[in-house]
């Protein structure tokens, strides 16, 4: 009688536990099509594939990667939002942590059509930086973090391969100013602090034609 009491006990304060747990969020690629196909489609594609050089390629970005920066422009509790873009923190309001996952999984999912590389002479100084570093300013190789093929590694570090040249420059200028400063560690900081803008554009050709 006493153990099963004890037993009853034990499952009734259980029960308040479960039910205070959040539910996980559902992730739905059509969903995500559904929102990229309303949202999305006018600066970055409806596959992700942005048709112009200043807004960024998302498709075959890790969904991890996205799904940090969606949330990064996204206010919370009334604080400014980790990555401060007028334009996308309007388009982001509105969404919930459900649509941003699904958004992010759809389009990692697409398939990548990458730029190219336009300006050969900025190429040979792009791929010594990615492959070496510049060792005199303490600049670390960027395949280290990013890949020799511009892969990335998914959640810590984007896939940069194929990226638009001119999206990149603006990131890095972005990095190096600390206007933008969603990076970890202020990892990105730090390197684009030390890089020169003949650097900055040269490493941005060579990315946009890494495969």
């Amino acid at each position: 009688m006493i153990r099963t009491m004890a037993l009853a006990v034990l499952l009734a304060a259980s029960f308040p536990a479960l039910a205070s747990e959040p539910a996980k969020a559902t992730v739905d690629p059509a969903k995500g099509k559904e929102i990229a196909e309303g949202v999305c489609v006018g600066c970055h594609g409806a596959d992700g594939n942005s048709p112009a050089a200043p807004n960024p390629i998302l498709a075959g970005q890790f969904s991890e990667y996205l799904y940090k920066q969606l949330s990064n422009f996204q206010s919370v509790d009334g604080k400014p939002p980790l990555r401060s873009n007028p334009i996308m923190g309007g388009m982001v309001a509105a969404l919930s942590d459900e649509d941003m996952k699904s958004l992010s999984v759809y389009f990692s999912q697409q398939k990548m059509k990458p730029s190219v590389a336009k300006d050969e002479k900025l190429l040979a100084e792009g791929q010594a930086l990615w492959r070496k570093g510049d060792f005199d300013k303490g600049i670390p190789a960027c395949a280290g973090c990013h890949g020799p093929n511009g892969a990335g590694l998914p959640v810590q570090y984007p896939r940069l391969a194929g990226q638009y040249a001119e999206y990149t420059v603006s990131q890095l200028m972005a990095f190096r100013s600390h206007e933008r400063a969603n990076d970890s560690e202020k990892m990105m900081r730090v390197i684009a602090g030390k890089l020169s803008d003949p650097q900055i554009h040269a490493v941005a050709e060579y990315v946009a034609g890494l495969r």
